[in-house]
């Protein structure tokens, strides 16, 4: 019965797979620039449809990139960025308060008991700091480790303010890349940008290293090793 149903996924899987391939093939693709005319052309709704959408959705595992990416695709680079940090810190609030109404059990699936294990004691002072030291690692999935913050012994106000710290560079430089894929952002600021990009990666390398244990929480979280010289 085990065999036929994974068969029966695979069959559904690769039909599905197929459909996007002729879609994408048949139908015409709109360029980046007539997505932004689209989104302008709706007025306000579109950066409150966008904000609720990354909001409730980013509270599952579901990468935040791609509506990071969305968000200065859409909404250009100031509104994208404040729509997506908007919506970034009160997913990480929902995710917080999720874990802490269902507790440890519910999450067992999700999350390794060493990941909660991991970051309470990385968490155990309740510093902004420390939060933010976890965030600004981009492997470590975004919701998972908002679960495991909710178990742990950390207090609200030091979560929320080290989330948004700790998501500022990362979301601002997907919201920034998202933007210039419409062609409007002059070369000169692209150029500015990557310096910035620099500039951060490099003090991110030295808090890394400064940090040992926030490796040992990405690998909790991750379940898996943590990869030499990698760098949510």
């Amino acid at each position: 019965m085990d065999a036929v149903r994974r068969r029966t996924k695979l069959i559904a899987a690769t039909v599905l797979l197929a459909a996007f391939a002729v879609a994408a093939i048949l139908l015409p693709v709109p360029a980046p620039a007539e997505l932004r005319a689209w989104a302008d052309d709706a007025g306000a709704v579109t950066p409150l449809v966008f904000l609720a959408a990354y909001t409730l959705l980013t509270v599952l595992p579901i990468p935040r990139t791609v509506f990071s990416l969305a968000a200065g695709l859409l909404l250009g680079e100031a509104l994208g960025i404040v729509v997506a940090m908007t919506a970034t810190t009160i997913s990480a609030g929902l995710g917080f308060a999720l874990a802490r109404g269902l507790g440890r059990e519910p999450l067992s699936r999700l999350l390794h008991r060493g990941a909660v294990r991991t970051v309470n004691e990385r968490l155990s002072d309740g510093g902004v700091l420390a939060v933010t030291s976890l965030r600004l690692i981009p492997v470590i999935p975004f919701a998972p480790l908002s679960y495991c913050c909710g178990l742990a012994d950390l207090r609200v106000p030091a979560y929320l303010a080290g989330t948004a710290l700790g998501s500022l560079p990362g979301t601002a430089a997907v919201v920034l890349a998202g933007d210039a894929l419409t062609g409007t952002t002059p070369p000169a600021l692209l150029l500015c940008y990557g310096l910035f990009a620099l500039l951060g990666g490099a003090g991110l390398v030295r808090v890394l290293r400064r940090a040992p244990a926030s490796a040992g929480a990405d690998a909790a979280v991750s379940g898996a090793k943590p990869a030499p010289g990698t760098i949510g």
